[in-house]
């Protein structure tokens, strides 16, 4: 629900464009904007739930996520483009959901079965694929302001179920730590910025395509607002089912690999992409392959991610990593917007951008991601807990 809401500016872009008259540039900006609060958000909103817990974070982002999606209905009624921009600026907070769910869920899970678990929460991220498949169509059948109601009782009803369900680990320690120290000392380990590196890759073309490609379908297939968002949610849903897959192969054959095998994956795809296969199956099946190797490389990440957290400090670790991940979602966006060229309706640069990206990516986990053995090691992940060499 809450990725539901942090994304649903994103389907109605070509609305939002005929109606206000944007340029490609200022809808770029428009769709990523929600993207930028969730990512710096994460920071924050992971080191708390180290200290609250999950139940109060959840309940708390689901909460404060109800009136930004009601600024936008206000914004998009009124046909006004700075509210709608300042209200997507706020819907960033639905977005740093990812950093209370990662330690929430981690406590409840030995560390060798953390990839499964992160990535069967990470398949939350579906959450793209209702707003791409469901948005343009509630507005159709009852309006735009209605939708956006609805969204927003969902989401109260969604912190309610949370309140009352949901509890803690029954192993779960409060660390009452002061914020800013935990922040230094995670951001101090070595391995959180090699994953965040990794982790704005994969992480960050599942948000920027996820968001941006409604608009790129209208622009190169010409499809309609409704079409480009089915065809989105499918994107959507292929990312999600292979997240928990990356996770799942993770604990079998350790993270590296999984990786490795969904960055050359990202490529090739992204070169394959850029040529423009004709035709509904050629296009369809490479915009599935792309979403399944990015949701493969996030499973893996986030695998190392849950192996290498010391107790404790799992949501401060997450939410930097998960920054990183909303980050690189946020700039792909505004640069395609930037780079596309309308005489040829063609994306070559910043399709060739992810190309040399995802290479340079490859390679660096080949040479210079290097965990300590004990970590990796399928089973094992009790040892190298904080060491800065990891």
């Amino acid at each position: 629900m809450a990725f539901w809401a942090w994304n649903i500016v994103a389907p109605l872009g070509a609305r939002y464009t005929q109606e206000m008259g944007l340029t490609p540039t200022a809808t770029a900006v428009l769709v990523a904007m929600p993207i930028f609060v969730g990512s710096l958000g994460r920071i924050v909103v992971g080191a708390m739930a180290d200290r609250f817990g999950g139940r109060v974070m959840f309940t708390f982002v689901l909460l404060g996520s109800v009136p930004p999606v009601l600024l936008v209905a206000l914004g998009g009624t009124l046909g006004s483009y700075a509210v709608v921009l300042g209200a997507g600026l706020l819907l960033g907070i639905a977005g740093t959901v990812f950093a209370v769910g990662i330690p929430f869920v981690s406590a409840w899970y030995e560390p060798a079965r953390r990839g499964f678990a992160t990535g069967v929460f990470g398949a939350g991220m579906g959450g793209t694929a209702l707003a791409a498949f469901l948005t343009p169509r509630l507005v159709s059948a009852m309006g735009y302001l209605a939708t956006h109601l609805l969204i927003a009782g969902l989401l109260v009803a969604m912190a309610a179920l949370v309140w009352y369900n949901v509890k803690e680990a029954p192993g779960w320690q409060r660390n009452t730590s002061p914020v800013v120290p935990k922040l230094k000392e995670a951001a101090g380990l070595a391995v959180t910025w090699k994953l965040c590196f990794l982790y704005a890759i994969v992480f960050g073309g599942f948000v920027s395509f996820a968001t941006y490609l409604p608009t790129y379908l209208r622009d190169v297939y010409d499809f309609d607002p409704t079409a480009a968002g089915t065809r989105t949610a499918g994107f959507a849903v292929a990312a999600v089912i292979f997240r928990p897959i990356g996770g799942v192969l993770a604990d079998g054959i350790g993270s590296k690999p999984v990786v490795l095998a969904s960055l050359a994956g990202i490529a090739v795809l992204a070169y394959i992409v850029n040529l423009r296969p004709d035709g509904e199956i050629p296009a369809g099946l490479t915009f599935v392959a792309m979403a399944s190797a990015l949701g493969l490389g996030a499973g893996g990440v986030f695998a190392w991610v849950g192996r290498l957290s010391p107790p404790g400090k799992v949501g401060s670790i997450s939410g930097i990593v998960s920054a990183a991940g909303g980050m690189g979602g946020y700039f792909p966006p505004l640069v395609m917007g930037a780079t596309y060229n309308a005489a040829d309706n063609s994306y070559f640069i910043g399709l060739m951008l992810l190309v040399v990206t995802a290479v340079a990516a490859f390679v660096f986990t080949l040479a210079v991601v290097r965990l300590p053995a004990a970590v990796e090691a399928p089973g094992h992940a009790d040892e190298g807990y904080g060491r800065p060499d990891s």
